[in-house]
């Protein structure tokens, strides 16, 4: 299930390169895109564990931020910046699960994080355009703010179910980003990239989301954010599909390290 919300994240670029809408907007749209179940899951929501309620809020807030700062990474500068540095999420939910969440500490996560990172970095190349100093800015304080939906995500499971923690944490993410961005965070108009970012929004943002969740309760939050480096193969091969960008060995090598090390990661001994 994680490895299956990680390949549909990685189908962002889809919706968003080469798109008239912005970072806000699409934040935006997706985030009332996943409130939609909230009415249905609200009567039957626990709100008696207090922790998990406030996890709720710190995923909600953490969201806003996540989908603001690499949504706008993506779409401004290059897209390799954007996704190595968002990409250090892993190596901060490794270090930092063990003293939020009392998990053990995931050696084979530590050692995959920086080995993953550099595979990648093959893989997708060398970066070229302009705001390569601003996307991986805005990409590495996006791996911060994910690392926070992460080990939110997995506290609030413990009382929430899966879609109670994707529907309940939307609509806190979409009145923060309409506060902060105002009238940036609402689309201008209705045509295609509107279209698009509503397909993202349920397809990569509601569906994947639940099933991420999903998949979290079962694992520990170090595996589960290591299985994510799945998204950004799927992104390198959408590149390579439809946007035309280079296919090379080392692609495949690269996209067999992360699936490797993703396998490795998993099967470690709890």
């Amino acid at each position: 299930m994680v490895a299956g919300a990680a390949m549909l994240w990685g189908l962002w670029p889809v919706w968003l390169h080469a798109s008239s809408v912005d970072g806000p907007a699409a934040a935006f749209t997706t985030m009332a895109i996943m409130s939609l179940p909230a009415v249905v899951v609200l009567r039957r929501a626990p709100f008696a564990d207090r922790g998990a309620v406030w996890a709720l809020v710190a995923v909600g807030v953490c969201d806003a931020l996540t989908a603001g700062l690499y949504f706008t990474s993506v779409n401004r500068g290059p897209v390799v910046v954007a996704v190595l540095t968002h990409y250090l999420t892993p190596l901060v939910v490794a270090l930092s699960a063990p003293w939020l969440l009392g998990e053990r500490r995931s050696t084979r996560a530590l050692v995959a994080a920086p080995l993953v990172l550099g595979a990648l970095a093959a893989m997708l190349g060398r970066p070229e355009g302009e705001g390569v100093v601003g996307t991986g800015l805005l990409g590495g304080a996006s791996a911060f703010t994910y690392a926070g939906i992460v080990v939110g995500s997995k506290r609030a499971g413990k009382s929430f179910t899966p879609i109670q923690v994707t529907a309940l944490h939307a609509p806190i993410s979409a009145l923060l980003a309409l506060a902060v961005f105002r009238g940036d965070a609402l689309p201008t108009s209705l045509g295609l990239d509107t279209g698009r970012a509503i397909a993202g929004g349920l397809l990569s943002g509601l569906l994947g989301t639940i099933l991420f969740n999903s998949g979290l309760r079962r694992i520990t939050s170090s595996t589960a954010s290591t299985l994510t480096y799945l998204e950004p193969v799927v992104s390198a091969l959408v590149g390579v599909a439809l946007f035309h960008e280079p296919f090379s060995a080392l692609t495949v090598v690269g996209v067999g390290v992360v699936v490797g090390t993703g396998v490795w990661v998993a099967r470690e001994r709890a």
